[in-house]
């Protein structure tokens, strides 16, 4: 074993030794679970910029000011009375607060209030009802070229058009889903429904399930408790089946798109063509392995061509649309793993691979935009994958520009010109803070200075650090320490583990990602520390697909040689090692207790997966294939097979309402327990999902709190 290496260190000013404030404060449950907003970072609200100018627009006190992003001048632009005044001019009900504004263009913006939309001219001051729609409406997608609306009733979807309510499905069988999303959201799509350019046509996603076994929710609320059904496709089992359609509000009429068979396959990527006669969609199989990127003529839905195809032993992913070059249609940008890093290449409409434009051993994480004739903006993990600065870079590759100066997280918005960036960041040293910056990186000025709303709380110290073994990249590793940690003691530790994919635990941020509770667990004195396995993200593709059709192996690992780690520190109790997870995590708190028994006292497992087979298709067979391709993999993977070696405290809890993990997964391992005549412990929250929300979201930490208090 290669000893522990690479060891730095990045703290928290505000917990710091040398601070000079005040930190008496202690953090409760109701701080832990952001109940408190006086320990919230600060917030610039509604803060965006005005479309076609270099003006920004932010709100305080229900009043809308400009900004000139250029000369800092500062003006009123509109007020919640100025609003009122014209909303009972129409007849329409006052509005307590500033709605939430979005601009149509630089004159006009528009916002909602329930079921009512309305477009608000700022030049010659005047609200017009834009659309109404039912009160049960879900699935809203406003579109502000044409200014048609779609929502979904049930299962069925209709167009606010005008005036007029226009019904596009009609479908009575509820295993049938209009325009809503699909595949679980397992592909980068949170919508069921996608507008042409010019907002005069409709594409949405049509799911048949009715094929999908019945999965029965239990509903207390109920005198007499009722079963709410839903689709849950198990590993293996028959899956649904999706196909795209386009509507015409003009005629009437769906087209939809001839995507073939097998039906169970994955539509993904889907993005409309400039011009609007031609929608593009990746093809998965179901598989997962195997991707062609289609081209379909809207009008017939016949299919045009294959640009090009995607293969991959484990998996291919893809997760983003096509972005296309408004000053060349028949440019797009594509996001692709195939050189082992997600990066940009830039393609034509005829499939020709035009050039890769960003590479490293670095990942992309999202695409930001067209500016200038040439130039794009972009996110990536270029400096560390600890962090996401924005950068922007010349179409042909050339002329790469971090535009972001501060080390940390971003997240930005780009003007219209690509003049200016609004960037808004956290790191190690800063809670949150925004600033203007030009198109070269340069500071023009800080719009929001960083509070430190944690500056009066006596915080354990916060150290980001890397392991690096033998046999894989360095792994990266955080501890909190207990306030007043000395050195010369024995502490006892809570592993904090995710572990799975699409999931990064140390950043680069605030509080170095850890949040408010594990500082919390810190305060009751305890080590607590996390590691990102391989699997988790931001990594690359071949750190990503370690775990391919044996989760809880490399991850396990990868973990154990974090704990080992902590084993060689003089001030850890190695008698008094603890592991809480939730979800994947929860898979891996009780794969890490069974797996090596002995090492963990006690085990806190939310939400846990317990055996894949349990686990829905989309993802379970991503990294899993199936069981029935996979068996072993499988009896690997399954909690249940190292149930014998269950010792020590363990608790389980889930939401009786889980539609992610299912309850059956941690009541099969439940019930397993007592047939081995093993002692566990359980606890369930009535009514609730894949998480304990709410205030019921205290009472969920003061339980796990007082599991470790009393038992570690």
């Amino acid at each position: 074993m290669k000893r522990f290496t690479s060891l730095f260190f990045i703290s928290m000013l505000f917990v710091a030794s040398q601070t000079v404030w005040a930190q008496d404060k202690m953090l409760t449950v109701e701080d832990a679970v952001y109940m408190n907003p006086k320990i919230y970072p600060v917030r610039v609200a509604q803060l965006k910029w005005i479309p076609g100018s270099d003006y920004y627009v932010y709100a305080k006190q229900n009043k809308l000011y400009k900004v000139s992003a250029r000369g800092g001048s500062e003006t009123l632009l509109l007020t919640l009375d100025n609003i009122n005044e014209m909303m009972n001019k129409n007849g329409y009900d006052s509005l307590k607060r500033l709605p939430q504004i979005s601009f149509l263009n630089n004159e006009e913006l528009y916002f909602s209030k329930g079921n009512v939309w309305y477009d608000y001219n700022l030049e010659n001051n005047e609200l017009t009802n834009i659309a109404e729609i039912p009160d049960t409406a879900v699935n809203i997608d406003f579109n502000k070229k044409s200014r048609y609306l779609a929502y979904t009733l049930k299962n069925n979807l209709f167009i606010s058009a005008g005036g007029d309510q226009i019904q596009v499905t009609n479908d009575e069988n509820p295993g049938i889903v209009n325009g809503q999303t699909v595949h679980r959201v397992e592909f980068g799509i949170n919508t069921g429904t996608f507008w042409s350019p010019d907002g005069k046509k409709l594409a949405f996603y049509r799911k048949d399930e009715t094929m999908v076994a019945d999965y029965p929710l239990v509903n207390i609320d109920t005198r007499i408790a009722t079963v709410q059904n839903t689709k849950y496709p198990m590993a293996g089992e028959t899956s649904h089946q999706v196909t795209l359609g386009v509507f015409n509000p003009q005629t009437g009429q769906t087209v939809f798109m001839e995507t073939g068979e097998p039906k169970d396959h994955y539509l993904t990527a889907v993005t409309w063509d400039p011009s609007g006669e031609y929608i593009y969609i990746a093809i998965l199989n179901r598989d997962q392995n195997h991707m062609k990127l289609n081209k379909y003529d809207v009008a017939t839905g016949k299919l045009v061509k294959t640009l090009f195809e995607e293969k991959n032993s484990k998996y291919v992913e893809p997760e983003h649309p096509l972005y296309f070059n408004p000053n060349n249609p028949d440019e797009f940008i594509w996001f692709s793993e195939r050189d082992g890093f997600d990066h940009l290449y830039l393609y034509n409409t005829d499939g020709k691979l035009i050039r890769q434009i960003t590479k490293g051993d670095w990942v992309v994480t999202e695409f930001m935009g067209y500016y200038g004739k040439s130039k794009i903006v972009f996110k990536a993990t270029k400096e560390s994958p600890l962090e996401q600065n924005i950068y922007s870079v010349e179409l042909d590759g050339k002329k790469m520009i971090r535009l972001t100066p501060d080390h940390g997280t971003h997240t930005g918005r780009m003007s219209s010109s690509g003049k200016y960036l609004i960037d808004i960041y956290s790191n190690t040293e800063t809670a949150r803070q925004y600033k203007l910056v030009n198109y070269k990186g340069k500071e023009i000025r800080i719009i929001k200075e960083n509070n430190q709303p944690l500056k009066d709380y006596n915080l354990g110290k916060t150290r980001i650090f890397t392991l690096d073994p033998d046999t894989t990249p360095e792994l990266y590793c955080r501890m909190i320490t207990p306030p007043g940690f000395d050195s010369t003691k024995k502490y006892p530790v809570i592993v904090y583990v995710y572990g799975g994919p699409h999931a990064q635990l140390i950043t680069d941020s605030w509080l170095g990602g850890a949040g408010f509770f594990l500082n919390y667990l810190a305060q009751q004195g305890y080590i607590v520390f996390t590691l990102d396995n391989r699997g988790s993200a931001n990594r690359g593709r071949d750190f990503e697909q370690a775990i391919f059709r044996n989760c809880g192996t490399v991850e396990i690992q990868d973990q154990m040689f974090g704990v080992n780690y902590l084993k060689s520190l003089p001030y850890i109790d190695t008698a008094r090692i603890g592991v809480d997870g939730w979800s994947y995590g929860g898979f891996m708190t009780v794969s890490l207790k069974l797996r090596n028994p002995g090492v963990f006292k006690v085990a806190v497992a939310g939400g846990p997966v317990i055996d894949w087979k349990y686990y829905e298709v989309m993802y379970g067979e991503r990294y899993m294939d199936t069981p029935q391709t996979n068996p072993e993999g499988y009896k690997k993977a399954s909690t249940l097979t190292y149930l014998d070696n269950l010792e020590g405290k363990l608790m389980i809890i889930h939401g009786t309402m889980d539609p992610t993990v299912v309850w059956q997964q941690s009541l099969v391992f439940l019930q397993t327990a007592i047939k081995k005549g093993k002692q566990m412990d359980y606890f369930v929250y009535p009514g609730h999902g894949h998480n304990v929300r709410g205030r019921d979201r205290a009472h969920l930490y003061t339980k796990i709190t007082n599991y470790f208090k009393d038992n570690l």
